[in-house]
């Protein structure tokens, strides 16, 4: 199965800028699916300014945010109220983790930004007995399964942009989504390395150009 022809996907591409939307903020309510009872304390990997730190705070009893770019996690703290169980740092996910554990770690299309196996090591190490890794993630398109799933998801993105901005173009101080840097691993890579670090880890495809994987530290 061939990808869309390339006219076609510049237009998406204008149509989108004039009518952008959050793809992993579509994902919020699912990896709230996933919480486990009573979770304490939870990490958000990369979590930029804080959307789904402060929407796990009403989850949590504590919620840390971890982001490499200091001035994110300034407006993360911005944006974030003083009673809200929430605190941001600006570090090195794989190097900046300390010796804390976590009952629940989520992870938003960060990982493939990082060496693969390692995060996932890292994420391991630090999850505490019982807790649960939760990762929406972006694979290389390599397959045929890839590609149409990537073509099912153009109308989709189309009638979600439209929801979202009631149809109109969004005005012009309307930030846009940043890009996310193409993934290297394809997602039968990514089955492997994952399991192989995380025996019993779940994995979907998904609509949106994202897979999901959901792994309990027994």
């Amino acid at each position: 199965m061939s990808p869309p022809p390339r006219r076609v996907l510049r237009a998406l591409e204008r149509f989108h800028a004039a009518r952008p939307w959050d793809h992993n903020a579509h994902f919020h309510r699912w990896i709230l699916r996933q919480f486990p009872e009573g979770a304490g304390s939870v990490l958000d990997v990369g979590c930029g300014s804080g959307d789904l730190a402060r929407l796990l705070a009403g989850r949590a009893q504590l919620v840390h945010g971890i982001d490499a770019d200091p001035e994110i996690t300034a407006r993360a703290r911005e944006l974030t109220p003083a009673a809200a169980p929430v605190t941001y740092t600006a570090a090195d996910a794989l190097t900046g983790l300390g010796d804390q554990s976590y009952d629940v770690i989520t992870c938003v299309a960060v990982v493939h930004h990082l060496p693969f196996t390692r995060a996932l090591r890292t994420f391991r190490d630090h999850l505490a007995p019982g807790g649960t890794l939760v990762i929406v993630g972006v694979a290389r398109e390599r397959t045929s399964v890839d590609r149409l799933l990537g073509i099912a998801s153009i109308p989709l993105n189309i009638v979600m942009a439209l929801l979202k901005n009631r149809g109109r173009p969004a005005p012009r101080s309307v930030s846009m989504t940043a890009r996310t840097r193409p993934a290297d691993l394809s997602f039968t890579e990514i089955v492997r390395e994952a399991r192989a670090v995380l025996p019993g880890a779940r994995l979907r495809r998904r609509l949106l150009w994202r897979y999901t994987l959901v792994w309990r530290h027994r």
